[in-house]
């Protein structure tokens, strides 16, 4: 929408910048459409992740049963962004079942704690991941064995609630944490089935794993 605005208009700093605080603004909006009201609070890395560090966290504890912790710094108006075949940029948005409590957010020896660590875990790597590789709705990957904490991990991802917000050709990919059965599933069947079985099972869309394969 930015890039068609301007065309190939050499934009100021400022002019960029608007464009971004804008744009962000508008984001948290659309995202906030589909995740329910967003927590007052953020989880902000000691690193900027443009430098090299962690991504920030948000929090979306209003929609359905759980916690929503999404991204919001792989979108942008006029810088590059992250894309795939749906969506013309995209932020990333996995959940846990476990409330929201901040407090327990560092603490492995709760259960939120654990969910959080996890999702974070998780969401870092893929962040950079899709910086350089395209990661489609319904397809599926395996961490190497070899990283730490999260070798061996296996996800699906997938278009998260569809709806009108795509008409600004922006969407969310929800990232979840799937049995490795389940991701052999997937492959010789398809994404969209295995999707099906979370979704009739009431798995969908969490990453938590305390539960039994449904394939």
């Amino acid at each position: 929408m930015f890039r068609r605005l301007f065309g190939k208009k050499k934009l100021t700093e400022d002019e960029e910048e608007k464009l971004e605080d804008d744009w962000y603004e508008s984001k948290s909006q659309l995202m906030e459409s589909v995740l329910g009201k967003e927590h007052d609070m953020v989880m902000h890395a000691l690193i900027s992740y443009e430098v090299g560090g962690a991504l920030d966290l948000y929090y979306y504890p209003n929609d359905i049963d759980g916690t929503g912790i999404a991204t919001k710094e792989l979108a942008y108006a006029v810088r590059d962004s992250s894309t795939n075949d749906k969506y013309n940029k995209y932020e990333l948005v996995m959940f846990t079942r476990e409330p929201l409590d901040l407090d327990q957010a560092h603490d492995d020896q709760t259960a939120f704690g654990r969910a959080h660590q996890n999702i974070s875990s998780i969401l870092n790597p893929i962040a950079r991941y899709i910086e350089q590789a395209t990661l489609n709705p319904l397809e599926t990957c395996e961490f190497p064995a070899d990283m730490e904490k999260i070798g061996g991990k296996c996800l699906i991802f997938n278009a998260y609630k569809s709806s009108s917000h795509e008409v600004e050709d922006f969407g969310l990919l929800v990232v979840i944490e799937i049995h490795r059965s389940e991701m052999e599933f997937a492959m010789q069947n398809g994404g969209q089935m295995l999707i099906d079985l979370l979704q009739e099972n009431r798995h969908y869309p969490y990453s938590d794993m305390n539960r039994e394969p449904v394939a």
